[in-house]
Order: C-alpha cells, then sequence, then structure tokens
C-alpha cells in the first residue's frame, strides 16, 4: 500500500514549478515545525511519526526557547497558532542567576539583558507537552501516527520511497530525516555519521510549585534560571516553569497521559525543574544507575548534595519520586561535508547536542525554517532541489555543529574536577556582577 502526500498549492496559489512533495519522517519539535512552514507555502508534506498516538512519548519537562526559535515558530506557524504558543508560554521574569552551593549569588543576568521586547526576539518557558500541542494543530490529512519507518530506496524516476514497518510505502520528491538521535534515515544516508556517550549523567525531576512549597525556599529559586557551581565535579541546573493558568484555544491543558501519571505530566501547575549532573565517576563505585527507580535516584542525589544549603536539598528531597528519571549525555560527532541530494537530515538526527546550553530544540526549529524557505523556492520554480538543499546542509552544518561542540563544552565545564578552574570562573563571574559594562559584553549574545 502507497501513501500519498496532499498537495495543498491550489488553495495557496499556483506554483510556477513543478508541485513538490516532502516527506518527513519523525513528529518531533523540529519535524512538526517545518510541516507547519511548507504547509502554509501551499507544498506537499506529510509528517510520519512512529508512535501510535500523539501523547504516547511526552516529555512532562520544561523546553527553553530562545530568540532562534521564536523567530522559526513565528514564521512557520499560522498567526493564530503563534498566539497560542505565546498565550500558554510560562512566565519567566527573574534572570537567570549563577549561585555556589552555599546559596550564595555569584552573579544574576537580567532577562532585558538577553531578551528583546518583541516576541520574537525573547526568551520563553514552554511546557514540552504544550509545544507538542500547539506543534500538532492544524496538521490534518498529513501527520500519520503509528508509522515506524524501516528504509527508503531511491526510484527510477528519482522519487524517494519510504518503507514502514507495517508493509505501507509514501513516495515523495524530498525525503527529510527529522528523527532523533536515533536517526534510521541518518543510519541509511550517513552510515559514519556517530553519536557518542559523553560519560556524564544526569538526573532529573519536578519539584511542584506551591503558596506553601514556595515558603520553603529561597525566592531566587522560583524566580529564575539557575546555574549551582560547587567546589568541582558536579553542577547542578534549576529553571522554574510558572504556569499563567490560562488555556488558550485548547492548548495548555492535560493530556491523557496526565491519568497515567499525575505529577509527572501535569500540564496545569508551576514546578522547578532540576538536573543534577556529574561524570560516572563521580557517584558511588559499583552502583548502576540505569537499575535505579525515581526514590533511589533521588536519594542518591541527596547524598551527593548532603552539604550542599538545605534549600537544595530540601528541592531534591521533596521532589516527587515519579518525575525523577536518569538521562545520560550523548553527543554527535561532527562530520565532514557529504555530497547533497534529494534526502537530508534536520535536528538531533544530525547534530545531536548535549542540554547544557539549552539550544537542542532551537537549533532543530531553526533547521526547520531554513529548510522550509529552500523546499519553497524549489516549489517555486526558483531553485532546482539539490542545489537548495545543499545551500541548506552548509549552512545547517556550520552553525549546527558549532552549537554541539559548544554544548558539548559546557557539559565538560558543568561537571569539571578543576578546582582552580572553578575558583577563577567564580571570581571572573563575581566581577562581571561588580561591573555592569562587563556582564554586558558576556551576556548580550545569549540570543544567538
Amino acid at each position: 500500500m502507497t501513501d500519498s502526500i496532499s498537495n495543498p498549492a491550489s488553495s495557496a496559489g499556483p506554483s510556477r514549478g513543478k508541485p513538490l512533495r516532502v516527506a518527513v519522517i519523525g513528529g518531533g519539535t523540529g519535524g512538526l515545525c517545518l510541516a507547519h512552514g511548507l504547509r502554509k507555502a501551499g507544498v506537499g508534506v506529510a509528517v510520519y511519526e512512529r508512535s501510535a498516538l500523539r501523547t504516547e512519548r511526552l516529555q512532562g519537562y520544561r523546553v527553553h526557547i530562545n530568540p532562534h526559535g521564536a523567530k522559526a515558530l513565528h514564521e512557520c506557524l499560522s498567526p493564530s497558532l503563534w498566539q497560542s504558543f505565546l498565550g500558554t508560554c510560562g512566565r519567566d521574569t527573574g534572570g537567570f542567576g549563577f549561585l555556589t552551593d552555599r546559596m550564595t549569588e555569584l552573579m544574576l543576568v537580567e532577562n532585558d539583558l538577553v531578551s528583546g521586547t518583541a516576541p520574537v526576539d525573547a526568551h520563553h518557558s514552554v511546557s514540552r507537552i504544550t509545544l507538542h500541542q500547539v506543534l500538532s494543530a492544524e496538521l490534518a490529512g498529513c501527520l500519520f501516527y503509528g508509522k515506524e519507518f524501516v528504509r527508503y530506496e531511491r526510484g527510477a524516476d528519482g522519487r524517494i520511497v519510504c518503507h514502514f514497518a507495517d508493509g505501507s510505502t509514501a513516495e515523495a520528491d524530498v525525503l527529510v530525516g527529522a528523527d532523533g538521535g536515533n536517526s534510521r534515515v541518518r543510519k541509511q544516508y550517513l552510515p559514519h555519521a556517530k553519536r557518542v556517550d559523553t560519560g556524564i549523567t544526569t538526573i532529573v525531576g519536578k519539584f511542584p510549585l506551591t503558596d506553601e512549597s514556595r515558603r520553603r525556599l529561597p525566592a531566587r529559586l522560583s524566580a529564575g534560571a539557575n546555574n549551582v557551581i560547587p567546589r568541582g565535579g558536579c553542577g547542578l541546573f534549576t529553571a522554574p516553569h510558572e504556569k499563567t493558568g490560562e488555556v488558550v484555544e485548547g492548548f495548555g491543558g492535560n493530556d491523557e497521559t496526565a491519568e497515567h501519571d499525575v505529577v509527572l505530566f501535569d500540564n496545569t501547575s508551576s514546578y522547578i525543574m532540576w538536573a543534577y549532573g556529574a561524570t560516572g565517576s563521580a557517584f558511588p563505585a559499583g552502583l548502576d544507575l540505569s537499575t535505579l527507580d525515581g526514590t533511589r535516584l533521588r536519594s542518591v542525589v541527596g547524598t551527593q548534595i548532603r552539604r550542599w544549603h538545605p534549600a537544595f536539598r530540601r528541592l531534591v528531597g521533596e521532589t516527587p519520586s515519579a518525575t525523577v528519571s536518569l538521562l545520560p549525555i550523548r553527543t554527535s560527532v561532527p562530520v565532514e561535508p557529504w555530497k547533497p541530494s534529494k534526502v537530508t537530515l534536520l535536528g538531533d538526527a544530525i547534530h545531536s547536542m548535549t542540554p547544557f546550553r539549552g539550544i537542542g530544540a532551537n537549533t532543530a526549529l531553526r533547521d526547520a525554517a531554513l529548510l522550509c524557505r529552500a523546499l519553497v523556492a524549489v516549489h517555486r520554480g526558483e531553485r532546482e532541489v539539490v542545489a537548495a538543499i545543499g545551500d541548506y546542509e552548509a549552512e545547517m552544518t556550520e552553525y549546527g555543529f558549532a552549537a554541539v561542540r559548544d554544548s558539548l563544552r559546557a557539559a565538560e565545564q558543568f561537571v569539571s574536577t578543576n578546582i582552580a578552574g572553578r575558583v577563577l570562573f567564580k571570581n571572573v563571574l563575581r566581577l562581571a556582577g561588580a561591573v555592569p559594562s562587563l556582564k554586558r559584553r558576556m551576556f548580550s549574545d545569549q540570543g544567538s
């Protein structure tokens, strides 16, 4: 059975070139954003997602959207969905703090230093559940679930034929692998492109924010994101997600997943997300973290920070165990440029990175907007398809692998055992905090 890719060009004006059909493998952030942009421009597109339901593989944590991500969403989403996205973002007014493990503030980077006043130039805190609700909307007829991609082949006429585990196939002029870090499209197309374990492990959790729990923590922890810098060997990141209490056009409420795990997938309450990171050698010898449940993982972190300020111990210790999970940190290995074709990749499928700079989702969104522009130009007869994809890949790999390197460097600094280096960094932060012009020079490019 062969699936067809609908082409809505008739409702968006005639195309000067041959109508283009695009198959996107993977219904995550980047793939769905691309589909919205293509559909808005009248390009025939179909997204094939292996999950049987939209809610099957949701994550219950927040995601940070920076100006790159915001611009891409604004460009690709319909005006109504863009407004729904903005209306369901959490409040974020407390800036970014650098703290010691004794709760001493080293420096605070205020929001107006790194965030513009226009929504497309601002930073946003959004629930991953809500973002997925928004990105999955308005794609009726081109978003297909239960489609596990197996392989592709090139037809004699130049078209790409996608094969799925259920025996069905789909034809397209262009195939986009947006299927994450374990991308099957990448494994077939660029088998030499690898993703490796960094040796860093993080344990993450969600601390519910209520009137009572707020009173039990210093205000700084619920005011904004923080990077906690202890003496060496580990680190802690905290970030509040403050719900506005609004459900906009049906977005921002609970999915049916909340019925199975009320705490982890509750999409209606505020919380602080925390992530403790360290290298494997920092944890007790012989302890296999992958075998531990949330209760025991929480206990491990509690032991690791037993000499820290009581507020951090309370943050971790009073986190519901159902929200605590293990996250091994992997990263892509940059690859040399390859010869472009009608198969391409975006997001984690090509430049998977550590979460330590919070730019993975934003880089995927940036990819989506850039690739969308290239494919729309092909659809309009302004570009030849392989040349347009080649230009996209040249630009994408330059900023994408730069982000991979930057995020790996940040991860290594987060868990560094170089005590002298930590002391120096803390002193630099203190100095920048006391000299506003220096702080501005250090952090004014954080949106890029």
